[in-house]
């Protein structure tokens, strides 16, 4: 019998919230692997982006709230922590898989009054072997910087993240932006245990094109310009 919210170990709650649009071809697959969290209570919402397939009905059975949100990852996140009811919130894409106890290292790594969020190392499947070097430089560089992206399951506690008022509504570059704002409470917990997020974007669209784009936003980020701007260039349109 699945335990309460309140059983999770280490009298930590947690919360796991999935942004999700169109995702019916994996999305029951993704969820199923989280069920050995959720029997241990921990709590699962998908928040829905607006799909048009059968994403909302695979999903409902296999997570504990459905939630649907403006299409956006950051709104989308936002609409999803507001009902969460863990102590911790874990922000999850839904192309990510977590180590089978995320939970204990979750509350391991938050534990004492050090910490007020963290990540965790990322390996990245696919057939290209520059995929696990591009992994590893993703880990070095948030590991120096302190910076967390979304496919590194970022994971804070709720109250802090109530006091920065979440996400900001920004079309890209959510994460950065958030991880800088967590950085004046703390240093991140960067775990070392890794998720594993899938190379797709990098093999259909070529390797060294996708690190070249996906520098040339990060800096152009960092110039102060446009977010609108930087997701269109990343691809993301209205219509997709």
């Amino acid at each position: 019998m699945r335990g309460s919210v309140a059983d999770c170990v280490a009298g930590v709650s947690l919360s796991i919230i999935i942004p999700a649009l169109n995702e019916a071809a994996q999305i029951a697959s993704v969820l199923v692997r989280l069920d050995p969290l959720r029997r241990r209570g921990v709590q699962l919402i998908l928040v829905d982006g607006g799909s048009t397939d059968q994403t909302i009905a695979l999903a409902a059975p296999l997570v504990d709230l459905v939630v649907q949100a403006p299409r956006g990852r950051a709104a989308q996140m936002n609409a999803g922590a507001a009902m969460a009811t863990g102590d911790v919130v874990l922000f999850l894409h839904a192309d990510t898989t977590l180590p089978e106890h995320a939970d204990t290292l979750i509350a391991n790594a938050l534990s004492g009054d050090t910490r007020a969020w963290g990540r965790f190392d990322i390996t990245l499947t696919g057939a290209h072997p520059m995929l696990a070097i591009i992994a590893a430089m993703m880990n070095w560089r948030s590991r120096l910087s302190g910076i967390a992206t979304g496919d590194q399951a970022l994971f804070l506690r709720r109250d802090v993240f109530v006091q920065l008022s979440g996400y900001a509504s920004i079309a890209l570059m959510e994460d950065i932006e958030l991880s800088r704002r967590l950085k004046k409470i703390s240093r991140p917990a960067c775990l070392r245990d890794k998720v594993s997020s899938a190379g797709r974007r990098w093999e259909q669209h070529g390797i060294w094109r996708t690190i070249w784009l996906m520098w040339r936003l990060r800096l152009a980020y960092f110039l102060g310009a446009d977010p609108a701007a930087l997701a269109r260039a990343y691809g993301y349109t209205k219509a997709s």
